[in-house]
């Protein structure tokens, strides 16, 4: 899903709010509320956002969760702040670059790793850690770029495979010509050493594959 489009669904989520402040009415209990039709389903649309964008697990889902758990007026205001608070940190671009340091320190690791498989002369583990490190960072790269990374077969939904990636990264010009032609090459390297033909390639071919995908991710960073 696009950076703009979650943005704008966040801006939804937040007239959404106002409206149900703007019903604001004496309870005769000291405190003011607001109708609690409008506010349930404020509070089951702000979930759903937050549930799709972040996970149950972030703590904005509990902090909302919390704060809007009743009609009160306080519950409606708390609800509304705390969406603007999420719509201005989506729009600031800390979604993406969290979620962007998290998968590249991640990716880092399995490479070290491949590093190490590949020093200790275990060529062909390596390749194929080094290879599945590249096929995520290409996914990464399609959502970055609202490129689907699935498709429909068989009345389900199943993941493109990488070279399919590779070909509509290349098409969206996501990166060059000649970066989709060394991908192509890394992949098929890759696919030898998991299906098992490890003569088709050399420890020297799987060093530069580590070092070209790491070089690649740095320069084309998700």
């Amino acid at each position: 899903m696009k950076l703009d489009v979650i943005v704008a669904r966040a801006d939804e989520l937040i007239v959404m709010g106002q409206q149900v402040v703007a019903t604001r009415r004496s309870s005769g209990y000291g405190s003011d509320v607001v109708e609690s039709a409008p506010m349930k389903g404020f509070r089951a649309a702000v979930l759903s956002f937050i549930d799709r964008v972040y996970g149950r697990d972030h703590p904005h889902f509990s902090e909302f969760e919390v704060s809007t758990n009743d009609s009160w007026f306080y519950n409606a205001e708390h609800g509304l702040a705390i969406v603007k608070s999420i719509r201005d940190e989506i729009a600031g671009g800390w979604l993406l670059t969290i979620r962007g340091l998290v998968a590249a320190e991640v990716f880092a690791n399995f490479l070290e790793m491949a590093g190490h498989l590949l020093e200790s002369g275990y060529k062909d583990p390596a390749a194929v850690m080094a290879g599945s490190v590249l096929e995520e960072h290409l996914r990464q790269l399609c959502n970055k770029h609202a490129i689907p990374i699935d498709e429909q077969k068989n009345d389900r939904k199943v993941p493109k495979k990488a070279d399919r990636l590779n070909a509509e990264l290349a098409a969206w010009t996501a990166y060059s010509k000649l970066d989709h032609k060394q991908i192509t090459a890394w992949l098929d390297l890759r696919n030898n050493a998991a299906h098992g033909n490890y003569s088709a390639y050399t420890a020297e071919q799987v060093a530069q594959l580590l070092a070209g995908v790491t070089n690649f991710m740095v320069r084309i960073p998700a």
